[in-house]
């Protein structure tokens, strides 16, 4: 099936923001692991799972509409110098995916691509339950001190 080539360009777009993701999350990931944060670690390395598999869902779905999947392309990498700057950095990331997402979901309606906008409101539901968690994140630094909440990350003593 022939895809609208306007939307397989945004679709290509997504693709490079979800690869970026995928780029900064692991690298914040295992920065939380070397430093011992093992909770942290965990969840971050969930969220670049997730990630990896709207890459995928983007790069059938391009192949699907007959365009080629640009795998060679990221956007800029935000690497946070420490947690609480990672959490920062990929809360706008965040953000800046969902904003895209919801203009690729009414860019899909608007040419009547049915089934591609139902798989972006998939990924720009769970972008936003990152979302949630990262803000979730932000709220009990604030509240509880990063000392605090970071001594909560921190890997349990066998």
């Amino acid at each position: 099936m022939k895809g609208d080539p306007k939307l397989l360009a945004t679709l290509n777009e997504l693709l490079a923001d979800e690869l970026t993701a995928i780029n900064q999350y692991m690298v914040h990931s295992e920065m939380c692991a070397n430093w011992g944060y093992d909770r942290l670690h965990e969840r971050i390395e969930q969220r670049a799972i997730q990630e990896m598999k709207h890459a995928e869902m983007l790069i059938a779905r391009i192949l699907f509409l007959e365009g080629t999947p640009k795998v060679d392309r990221l956007n800029k990498i935000r690497i946070g110098p420490d947690v609480a700057k990672q959490l920062a950095h990929d809360l706008q990331a965040e953000y800046g995916a969902l904003k895209m997402y919801n203009a690729a979901v009414k860019q899909a309606d608007q040419v009547k691509d049915t089934p591609t906008r139902n798989l972006l409101e998939q990924i720009a539901r769970d972008e936003d339950a990152h979302i949630d968690w990262l803000e979730e994140q932000h709220d009990q630094i604030q509240q509880m001190g990063l000392e605090m909440y970071l001594s909560i990350q921190a890997k349990k003593e066998s």
